[in-house]
């Protein structure tokens, strides 16, 4: 592993844009940048929420994903944070994860019960139009986590961490979901932060196992790479040497220790394609 970034309290949703790695610090209510390198870090935003998740609109609005605020902020071109899409009425439990396909349709999971002290109850995904309007699309998820959007746009993926799956929805002209499916089962794995790559298979990463995992629709194992710690999410780059980006830390460590997130890099066979 190459060491992009260290310091990261509690990292997630890595993104790759406009040739720079973004990478969201939940216990700093922060999203920076940096070069595939690591040099030039920039801080993009900051929201004091936890979680805190990121994507971009078509036009390459930087679009957070405020649990604390049960909201979706949009960020202008001053650099403010304006309210794009109001959660507040589908859910009071965490936001967790944000992709937004190439038409602008924005998807959001919702884990659905107080993590990590509550009881853990389904979550849900939903689906923020263009126009700002919200509504749930899909219900009964076992702890959604990472979700991706097939490059054609037809099929949005979710992990489900709890119940050891990848599952798959069509996406119908409007943006709405039908023709649930097991898009691949992860025995043994809770899947996390997920991303697809230009032959279709996606990686996944696994906080309890430390390690991510590359498969086939079907379930079919293609790769494994072994993290140093538990590891949240991941993307892919779209330009250059194909690399996996991957974001973790230890997790559940005292209070006191000093902060264990990395953002690595980890050269592979395959690009990015997909959203996000």
């Amino acid at each position: 592993m190459e060491t992009i970034i260290e310091g990261i309290v509690f990292g997630e949703s890595p993104r790759w844009r406009d040739g720079r790695v973004w990478v969201s610090d939940w216990a700093r209510g922060r999203v920076s940048s940096v070069e595939p390198d690591g040099s030039g870090e920039r801080v993009e935003a900051e929201v004091a929420s936890f979680p805190l998740c990121f994507d971009f609109l078509p036009d390459g609005d930087l679009l957070l994903v405020s649990s604390a605020d049960r909201a979706l902020l949009r960020r202008e071109a001053d650099g403010s944070l304006t309210t794009y899409a109001d959660l507040a009425g589908l859910a009071s439990t965490p936001y967790n994860d944000i992709v937004v396909d190439g038409r602008g349709n924005v998807y959001v999971n919702n884990i659905g019960y107080d993590f990590p002290g509550g009881e853990p109850r389904p979550g849900i995904v939903v689906l923020v139009t263009g126009d700002g309007r919200a509504s749930e699309v899909a219900d009964d998820l076992q702890f959604p986590n990472g979700m991706a959007v097939t490059a054609d746009g037809s099929t949005l993926v979710v992990a489900e961490s709890h119940a050891e799956q990848l599952t798959a929805y069509d996406i119908s002209a409007d943006g709405t979901l039908s023709g649930r499916r097991v898009w691949a089962e992860t025995p043994g794995d809770h899947p996390d932060g997920i991303c697809l790559d230009e032959t279709g298979a996606i990686w996944y990463a696994d906080v309890g196992n430390a390690h991510c995992r590359r498969v086939r629709e079907g379930g079919e194992l293609l790769d494994t790479i072994a993290f140093a710690r538990g590891a949240f999410s991941c993307t892919l780059s779209r330009a250059g040497e194909p690399t996996l980006f991957v974001v973790g830390q230890d997790y559940g460590g005292p209070d006191d220790a000093p902060p264990s997130g990395v953002l690595g890099a980890f050269p592979v066979r395959h690009g990015g394609a997909g959203f996000p």
